[in-house]
């Protein structure tokens, strides 16, 4: 197991959020976390990267978790200046040595993203830009990476894109994925398993026969 769950509750003073939520992932998964707008999705993948503290129960991730995240889509502005690789440099050291651009190109490689590196992240697509996300979240190496909404405002080839390059992270690098969306039909088609948060409980099963009430 990459990641196990135990009786996680989430309270807001009096609300609560979710109680008791337990589950596992497989190392190697492929799994959506689905469920309505307010039920608590955001909320816990904030606890999973220690950004809030849960009201009680626990978590383990394997003791050798590297974990990657990629935002919600973000538009950036059409002035901004960086390139792409300057971009998906930020989150590297800032002194640049030989192994550290190495590194760097490797991933705009990975992402397809390569060819146009000194493109100004301003001119570049939508799907471009959260590939360049992806690139970021890559450098570090992680064995699981955490979408969170990241196909959100992607037109669908962007989005097929994008999931076809996460499937292949998966495939070829046995990365973990973590896919939170509102997108069942895509979930369906690239993801494994399910996580389904709603009325303050969580279920877990095979994609291909995930039953939703909201889609």
């Amino acid at each position: 197991m990459i990641l196990n769950v135990k009786n996680l509750t989430m309270r807001f003073d009096t609300k609560t959020i979710f109680k008791d939520l337990n589950f596992n992932l497989k190392e190697g998964s492929m799994t959506a976390l689905l469920g309505p707008n307010g039920t608590g999705k955001t909320t816990l993948i904030n606890i999973l990267m220690k950004l809030l503290p849960a009201t009680s129960g626990s978590f383990q991730f394997s003791k050798n978790i590297r974990l990657g995240y990629v935002p919600q889509f973000r538009n950036i502005e059409a002035e901004y200046p960086l390139s792409i690789q300057a971009f998906v440099g930020l989150n590297a050291p800032l002194f640049k040595t030989k192994k550290v651009r190495a590194i760097i190109k490797g991933e705009l490689e990975e992402t397809g993203l390569n060819e146009i590196a000194n493109t100004r992240m301003g001119e570049a697509s939508g799907g471009q830009k959260q590939r360049a996300y992806l690139a970021q979240a890559l450098l570090d190496k992680p064995n699981m990476i955490i979408l969170d909404e990241a196909t959100a405002s992607l037109d669908p080839v962007a989005k097929d894109e994008l999931m076809n390059l996460i499937r292949h992270l998966n495939e070829e690098h046995k990365i973990t994925v973590l896919f939170v969306t509102h997108d069942v039909p895509l979930a369906r088609k690239y993801m494994d398993e399910y996580l389904y948060l709603n009325n303050k409980t969580i279920k877990q099963g095979k994609m291909s026969e995930f039953k939703g009430d909201y889609e």
